[in-house]
């Protein structure tokens, strides 16, 4: 008898690598206890144990913030944030007010902060919406996608759909172009209507019938926990990097823009393997209407609400060490820096998407790398562990079961590469939105459960809010820094 039962993929990532110069220590941290040792050991030869007394608070501090860790990061490490997040405060760049006096230019964003120099043009052909980073030499089209259940489905279909996913990323690595992928799942509490609203439609029968009480049960359970999600995928093309394939299409941005809808055509094509449909590409009023929704939870309750992108942008935003005020809402941006590492289903973020009651957006950012620069980054990071691992031994420090589960990490990588797997960079933020701080605060702690559940970590990203909701909520491809 032959067994013809299946098991689901199961995925496990590698722990996010916590190299340092030296001995696993970052730089600052070798700076902080390098300016501890200056202090205290001329105060010894000076004036001995009396001078070390005196100078404690210096070389003290110096020590403490080296190890003394808060949020799980060593406090100095948090210098350079908080010294961003202060210069930017005393010159008033977390302060932004829309200048309803001043128009802007045609063809601009309405955005804060460093998105306001983005630009935007429509493909006559397609009716796409293009945004176009002059700084960052990026150009972006929003795709929505469209896909069936996929933890109702089979383990080989599953595996079938996760393989087409792959091979799509895979395409993006080959081609060279540093075409960066966006996917973002959004989710906006529903009050059901639209359950409601078919059952008063299509109801028939008897009122008091067993199976409608039963129907009408079960309504009163499912709609206020039910929600509206919404997939949309933004696929930014680097400039720089497809310098020399943009030739081939011609020069400046409709050269670019003509090379970009090849890459879409493309996309939209390898996705079918993973059973994903892209039904159109966001047009100009998509796109305003999207980026107003992120900032103005309210917008669009009317369905006479219609925007541009020259006005889509917020009227008020007011950033905070950890959070952004922004008209109507109060947001918060997690990072995930933690996935699971044990052996995972394909839907292990099930928990996390469909927490109930909660207005969240959540992005994964894929950087396809081409193999030979994959390459060459898997050697640097061996060189680095063999280094590593030689000077404990030569100091006599233990070395730590993390450092070689880190190093196995490594060789896994190569090893899937070599079996002509892609490598990706991939980023996971959670941007969760709320009409007052104190509802913020609870919908994180959900969140934060939430995540725990589907076996990952999360980080609240202080003194850096605006740019982090600007690249969880938009759909705009933008490069995370991590």
């Amino acid at each position: 008898m032959t067994d013809t039962t299946s098991t689901a993929p199961a995925i496990r990532f590698a722990r996010l690598p916590r190299r340092g110069v030296l001995l696993g220590f970052s730089a600052l941290r070798l700076a902080s206890l390098g300016f501890a040792v200056a202090i205290l050991v001329p105060a010894l030869f000076v004036g001995g144990s009396r001078s070390a007394a005196l100078t404690s608070p210096l070389w003290g501090s110096a020590i403490a913030a080296a190890f003394v860790p808060w949020r799980g990061t060593p406090l100095i490490e948090w210098v350079p944030t908080a010294l961003h997040y202060a210069w930017r405060a005393a010159t008033r760049q977390t302060r932004f007010r829309a200048r309803p006096d001043r128009p802007r230019p045609a063809g601009t964003l309405a955005l804060p902060g460093d998105a306001a120099a983005l630009r935007f043009l429509v493909d006559p052909d397609t009716g796409a919406a293009m945004l176009h980073d002059p700084h960052a030499q990026t150009l972006t089209a929003i795709a929505l996608l469209r896909h069936p259940s996929f933890v109702l489905q089979s383990p080989d279909e599953q595996a079938r759909r996760v393989h087409g996913w792959s091979r799509t990323l895979a395409h993006l690595a080959a081609t060279g172009s540093g075409t960066r992928v966006q996917i973002l799942e959004v989710t906006l509490p529903d009050a059901g209507r639209g359950i409601t609203g078919w059952w008063e439609t299509h109801a028939s029968g008897d009122s008091g019938a067993w199976v409608v009480r039963q129907y009408e049960e079960l309504m009163t359970t499912v709609v206020p926990a039910a929600s509206a999600h919404r997939t949309l995928a933004a696929l930014s093309l680097d400039l720089r990097k497809a310098r020399p394939l943009l030739r081939q299409s011609g020069r400046g941005l409709a050269g670019a823009a003509a090379f970009l809808k090849q890459e879409m055509t493309l996309f939209q094509a390898s996705l079918r393997a993973a059973e994903i449909q892209v039904p159109w590409w966001l047009g100009e009023e998509d796109v305003a209407a999207t980026l107003r929704t992120a900032y103005d939870p309210g917008f669009g309750a009317t369905e006479q609400a219609t925007a541009k992108l020259d006005t889509a942008g917020p009227v008020a935003v007011e950033e905070h060490w950890g959070h952004l005020q922004h008209d109507t809402g109060h947001s918060a941006v997690l990072w995930v820096s933690e996935w699971p590492r044990v052996a995972a289903p394909p839907f292990f973020l099930h928990s996390l998407v469909f927490q109930p009651g909660i207005r969240k957006t959540i992005s994964m950012t894929y950087e396809p790398i081409p193999a030979d620069e994959a390459i060459r980054d898997i050697r640097r990071a061996k060189v680095e562990y063999a280094t590593d691992a030689a000077q404990k031994a030569r100091l006599g420090v233990i070395a730590d079961l993390s450092d070689s589960v880190e190093a196995s990490d490594v060789v896994d990588r190569e090893r899937a590469l070599i079996s002509g797997h892609a490598d990706v960079r991939f980023t996971g933020l959670v941007a969760v939105t709320a009409g007052s701080l104190e509802e913020l605060e609870a919908s994180v702690a959900e969140i934060a459960r939430a995540a725990i559940q589907s076996g990952c970590e999360t980080r609240r990203l202080y003194g850096q809010q605006a740019r982090a909701f600007t690249a969880a909520a938009l759909p705009l491809g933008r490069k995370v820094s991590r």
